[in-house]
């Protein structure tokens, strides 16, 4: 089963974007992540939308962050990317006459439910200031410049 990774996907991106003087176009987005400019405009329209990100065209456009990042959650991001559902663990086919499958649904049903709801409160309590606080130590840590410290981009 392959897994959705939207949300570390565009941590990863707006990190980037934060310690980043000036815009990333679509391709270089792309090119980071290893996917299609139509993928990243997709995914970055949900951010936009949220008002975490904004874009601008021309020569010299593409994507800001336009955000203060103690203000945005890693669940702020998760519902802005789109929010997929968290586990893929479940029931498929309820048979309402069979009271063992009841049981188990039940069980399974109630420990996913609070699965989830400790994951959501977690990513609830983390902000994009506190990765970003993170980042910078591990640059301090390294004796890496910050701002280029991503070799990966173009």
């Amino acid at each position: 089963m392959r897994t959705d990774s939207r949300l570390s996907r565009m941590l990863h991106v707006l990190l980037h974007m934060a310690r980043h003087d000036g815009p990333f176009t679509s391709e270089q987005i792309a090119q980071m992540l290893g996917t299609n400019a139509v993928v990243v405009r997709r995914t970055m329209a949900g951010l936009r939308q949220a008002g975490y990100v904004r874009s601008g065209g021309g020569h010299g456009g593409g994507w800001l962050i336009d955000c203060d990042l103690a203000q945005v959650t890693l669940l702020d991001v998760h519902r802005a990317v789109g929010g997929a559902k968290l586990f893929a663990l479940g029931h498929e086919h309820p048979n309402p006459d069979c009271g063992v499958e009841k049981v188990v649904n039940a069980a399974i049903d109630d420990a996913l439910q609070q699965a989830e709801a400790l994951l959501l409160a977690r990513l609830a309590q983390v902000s994009l200031a506190d990765l970003a606080a993170q980042f910078d130590a591990l640059c301090r840590k390294g004796g890496w410049d910050r701002r280029t410290a991503k070799a990966h981009l173009v």
